[in-house]
């Protein structure tokens, strides 16, 4: 008789094989250099793998350190392009208190049109960049 951990691990498997091929592939990179604290201007954003069907994607921020605090962030038409430019929505930015620095995780999530996360994937950086 198979153990319990043998039948997990075979379900999982078959979970994970029964997702699209490019649902672990997706990936986002951003910068804060020469971002100005506090701005409302979200930075510049590189997107890869981003999966077939995407029409919008959904970004959000976190502090880290005071997860509470709602930076919030934006959604924006997916267009098939890799480059999101600086400014593509408005939020509130990273702004520590003076002399301190925070960590900040970006998360975005490609939508289908039918509004359903098809990927999913985050960035995580200090600010201010040292």
């Amino acid at each position: 008789m198979p153990s319990r951990m043998f039948i997990f691990a075979i379900t999982s498997i078959a979970t994970l094989a029964a997702l699209p091929s490019d649902a672990f592939a997706m990936s986002v990179k951003f910068s804060w250099k020469g971002y100005e604290p506090c701005s409302t201007s979200s930075p510049a954003f590189i997107v890869s793998e981003v999966p077939t069907g995407t029409v919008r994607l959904a970004f959000k921020m976190v502090d880290k350190v005071v997860p509470t605090y709602p930076h919030g962030g934006g959604i924006i038409a997916y267009t098939g392009k890799s480059e999101i430019p600086a400014g593509a929505f408005s939020y509130k930015g990273p702004c520590p208190p003076k002399g301190q620095q925070h960590t900040y995780e970006w998360t975005v999530h490609a939508l289908d049109k039918n509004g359903k996360v098809v990927a999913s994937t985050t960035e995580v950086a200090k600010f201010p960049p040292q």
